[in-house]
């Protein structure tokens, strides 16, 4: 990885900051981005990289950002789709948990109104961000690695965009809409010797689930390990799909769950 240009995206904290130390540690050079400046400059400063604060939802930003990673460095050889988001729907979560209580007991669920009370807001915020910003950023990450015939690209997916979630079929569909995109322009590139994978994590300790804390116990009781994945867990992962030991990955999809059955 010595010397190695990536680009990570929301990576001011959680799972972003996590591979964007982890690969700045084998010796890449890390352009981190984050939606607020303040987070993107912290992490940059924290491994010596450079702060690229952009919308990733922006088609034109995302574009500008590549072509300025390439005329600063002279070319991309990573790129890195993690900026993601989820909904904190308090209302929704209590129904939720209360209809696993139910079932516990015995007793008939009531709707949780998940998806017949999600706002078309709520769908588009939540499809753009996932969805069109891997799009974004892979096509223009890929305008400079098809010439160049070399490049890895690492999208983050989740164990829902495979099996579904209950609760929450926008971020499914997001991540689900990742999983086949990474697939396909994995198999579209790989002849050229570039590198489109993704990672599909289960349950992770970030930022992301901090909405969720009260259903945490009912999370860990389903993970045959028992405990949340930790963020440089994934880091690993993800590392290692943008390195030369990952030479026979291309549109694979790697998960790690703890065990969560999939």
């Amino acid at each position: 990885m010595n010397g190695r240009i990536a680009l990570v995206t929301g990576a001011g904290s959680g799972l972003g900051a996590a591979i964007s130390r982890r690969l700045a540690a084998d010796g890449t050079h890390v352009i981190v981005n984050d939606l607020n400046p303040e987070s993107a400059a912290k992490v940059a400063a924290d491994i010596g990289g450079e702060a690229a604060p952009f919308d990733v939802t922006g088609s034109a930003a995302f574009t500008a950002a590549v072509e300025g990673v390439v005329n600063r460095h002279g070319r991309i050889d990573v790129l890195v789709n993690n900026a993601g988001i989820v909904h904190d729907r308090p209302d929704v979560r209590e129904r939720s948990m209360a209809n696993m209580a139910a079932r516990m007991e015995g007793r008939p669920v009531e709707p949780t109104g998940a998806t017949s009370s999600l706002t078309d807001e709520q769908w588009d915020r939540m499809i753009k961000t996932h969805l069109y910003g891997t799009f974004y950023g892979t096509r223009a990450a890929l305008r400079h690695m098809e010439p160049a015939r070399a490049g890895w690209i690492v999208n983050l997916a989740s164990i829902y965009g495979i099996v579904g979630s209950p609760g929450t079929s926008d971020y499914s569909a997001a991540k689900g809409g990742i999983v086949l995109f990474t697939k396909s322009v994995g198999r579209e590139v790989a002849a050229l010797g570039i590198h489109v994978n993704a990672v599909a994590p289960g349950f992770i300790d970030t930022p992301l689930l901090e909405p969720m804390a009260d259903m945490r116990p009912m999370l860990e009781m389903q993970i045959p390990s028992g405990r949340l994945g930790e963020a440089e867990e994934v880091a690993n992962l993800v590392r290692f799909l943008a390195s030369d030991e990952a030479s026979y990955c291309f549109g694979d999809v790697l998960t790690l769950t703890g065990g969560y059955s999939i």
